[in-house]
């Protein structure tokens, strides 16, 4: 009796564990993605991280997060950290260029696949991470320069002296930025760069620097071009200071395309922006996903982008997500 009562409840356990629809399916253990910022140095930057933080919460996804504070070691670090506790997939957004060898490989070997966001890195070894998901820099640079063309036709013959506000130094957006701005306007002699500094993409920055080209070159300026929206509404406060007008007395273009400075636009204080979408979040939690199952994706994801000259700000300023 003993031997017929064990071999029939063996056999129902044998027949329950090949009827999927007899056992509670287990649940599938959420993607683990750990992620590393730059930091929080721009309007920019803030809505950038709140994206990706809240794909990652709808998503699903259980998202370790690092800000490195404007530092590389600190990207380092959590780069590593994340190797130790074997998440599924690293992103970052690299403080600068170069100089990610090493950590990088440490993944690979790893096994962990790497996801770069915004910036780009520069590596001896493409495979070292598998897709990159922002914005062509180089291109953002060329339309604020191609605005700029454009801007100058109204005023034949006239001189333009520019200073630039680089962004923070050996970081791709200030690198191709600045590289697609000056392939531009190369080929107009009324053109001419006569400044150029970092500071960091920051409004303190932006204000500092900005005061002190204004006092080395005063009223021999004519156009301001920064490399981000902060800069520049830094530089319009010190402009202000300085008992000239932004906008009218120094022409200003830059990039992103955050709401503050579209209000910018509205006060007449700044003439024109180039796009930079920083709302990566879905399109990274998405390529993560496809990643971790094994799927195919594009080695370069770029989104789409635009120009808001002064003149459409108040009609955009309510579509504006960041």
């Amino acid at each position: 009796m003993t031997f017929t009562r064990r071999t029939l409840l063996g056999a129902a356990m044998l027949a329950a564990a090949y009827a999927g629809s007899a056992l509670p399916a287990f649940a599938a253990k959420p993607l683990t993605i750990g992620f590393s910022q730059v930091g929080a140095e721009s309007e920019w930057r803030t809505a950038n991280t709140a994206s990706i933080k809240a794909a990652a919460k709808q998503s699903g996804i259980n998202l370790k997060f690092a800000d490195a504070q404007q530092q590389q070691q600190n990207q380092v670090k959590a780069i590593r950290s994340f190797i130790a506790q074997r998440v599924d997939v690293i992103a970052f957004s690299p403080v600068v260029e170069t100089g990610w060898e090493t950590v990088l490989r440490e993944a690979k070997n790893a096994k962990i696949p790497v996801i770069l966001t915004d910036r780009a890195v520069k590596v001896s070894d493409p495979s070292l991470y598998v897709s990159f998901i922002g914005s062509n820099f180089v291109e953002e640079g060329r339309r604020a320069g191609r605005w700029l063309q454009d801007y100058a036709k109204k005023y034949p013959g006239k001189q333009l002296n520019i200073v630039e506000l680089q962004g923070t130094t050996g970081a791709a957006p200030a690198n191709d930025r600045k590289k697609g701005f000056a392939e531009v306007i190369a080929g107009n002699p009324k053109m001419k760069i006569i400044r150029s500094q970092t500071a960091d993409f920051t409004r303190a920055k932006g204000k500092e620097v900005m005061e002190a080209f204004l006092k080395s070159e005063g009223k021999n300026i004519n156009v301001l071009y920064a490399h981000n929206d902060d800069m520049a509404i830094g530089a319009i406060q010190a402009i202000e200071e300085a008992g000239l007008k932004p906008g009218k007395d120094i022409v200003i273009v830059s990039i992103d395309g955050v709401r503050g400075a579209f209000e910018a636009m509205m006060q007449g204080k700044l003439n024109a922006t180039v796009e930079c979408n920083p709302l990566l979040g879905p399109t990274l939690m998405q390529t993560a996903q496809a990643v971790a199952a094994g799927k195919p994706v594009a080695q370069r994801i770029t989104v789409t982008e635009g120009v808001f000259p002064a003149e459409v700000a108040a009609k955009e300023f309510p579509n504006r997500k960041y």
